[in-house]
């Protein structure tokens, strides 16, 4: 089998449909090549009810229920069953574009890669089926070792913009964390710093949808707590892959860019905590904690992949801490003082 595709499910019946038509539907591969993993994460909608209803029909479906345990939980799930030779992740709020995933696959096994990186489009259109496939030269691929790619490309922190060779993925025993936010941006940069060889093709194959509520818009104060606890979490994480790169002399391009991931994290933690119902003695712990890394003071956040005014302003008023704990007081001074 050459791919596994791996969709953890948790309330998503208003998108399912649309996400398995465009993996089931509208592939150029046959379907002895593949399989689709749902991973029920303890739906309470009819989310399960309609993933059975296509595993009836579609053969190389397989539906697989858990107790909840977020994302990170179902896709290692996921990665446990899949049988594969390549795996891919997808949320089934997004969908592919069509006829996409054999031109991915043949890249990926003809270039002997561990992982193929590719372009996604964010969008609320319901219906991008249209790829760039036919103008995509895949003889001027550049082959890259994971570090001088990443110190080469700018890069995103989740996994549905790439194919992860099974055998590599399990090699290197990398899994999602558990229970948090961010599990896409810390595993996407281990598997990234280990890998030998991987690849960028210019294929728009995945489609991004804007979804009210998810993850990234959800501003219920609880959710936002979260979100905080786990961007201060990541920072502290990224800086022991930049302590052993550093230790290593590895490229310092791919440093520099690592390290600016890293205050991204700290940066818009800090943007969110201005907006949350968080304390400010709290704060101020997590400002500490951070300080005893480089990931706070923000000196190496401006640049390539993060510029303009409204960042740079805002970095200095995060940089001086009398400054950012006034303003953070003036955001909301009854529920933030203390």
């Amino acid at each position: 089998m050459r791919l596994s595709i791996i969709i953890p499910l948790y309330n998503s019946e208003k998108f399912l449909s649309r996400c398995l038509d465009s993996l089931l539907l509208n592939q150029d591969i046959d379907s002895n090549d593949y399989e689709i993993l749902i991973i029920n994460d303890g739906s309470t909608d009819n989310s399960l009810k309609l993933a059975t209803t296509y595993a009836k029909k579609y053969a190389n479906l397989l539906v697989y229920t858990q107790v909840n345990g977020g994302v990170g939980s179902a896709r290692n799930k996921g990665i446990s069953l899949a049988k594969g030779e390549y795996i891919y992740f997808i949320d089934p709020d997004d969908y592919l574009a069509s006829n996409v995933l054999l031109i991915l696959l043949n890249t990926a096994k003809d270039n002997e890669l561990e992982i193929l990186t590719f372009k996604t489009k964010t969008t609320t259109d319901t219906n991008l089926s249209s790829s760039n496939s036919a103008a995509v030269d895949t003889q001027k691929l550049e082959v890259y070792n994971g570090i001088d790619y990443i110190a080469t490309h700018q890069y995103r922190n989740e996994v549905w913009w790439y194919i992860v060779k099974r055998s590599f993925i399990n090699k290197t025993k990398i899994k999602f964390i558990e229970g948090r936010w961010m599990e896409d941006a810390i595993l996407t940069a281990q598997l990234f710093l280990k890998a030998n060889r991987m690849a960028n093709l210019a294929l728009d194959a995945h489609r991004y949808i804007l979804v009210e509520g998810s993850a990234m818009t959800n501003k219920e104060p609880s959710h936002y707590l979260k979100v905080i606890d786990d961007n201060r979490n990541a920072a502290i994480i990224f800086e022991s892959l930049l302590e052993d790169l550093i230790t290593r002399n590895a490229n310092p391009n791919c440093v520099a860019r690592l390290r600016a991931r890293q205050q991204s994290f700290v940066f818009f933690m800090m943007v969110r905590m201005l907006k949350s119902t968080i304390k400010l003695k709290e704060v101020k712990v997590i400002i500490n904690e951070l300080a005893k890394t480089n990931a706070y003071p923000i000196c190496a956040f401006i640049g390539h992949d993060y510029e303009g005014f409204s960042y740079a302003l805002l970095t200095k008023i995060f940089n001086n801490k009398p400054l950012f704990y006034l303003t953070f007081n003036i955001c909301n001074p009854i529920l933030k003082s203390t």
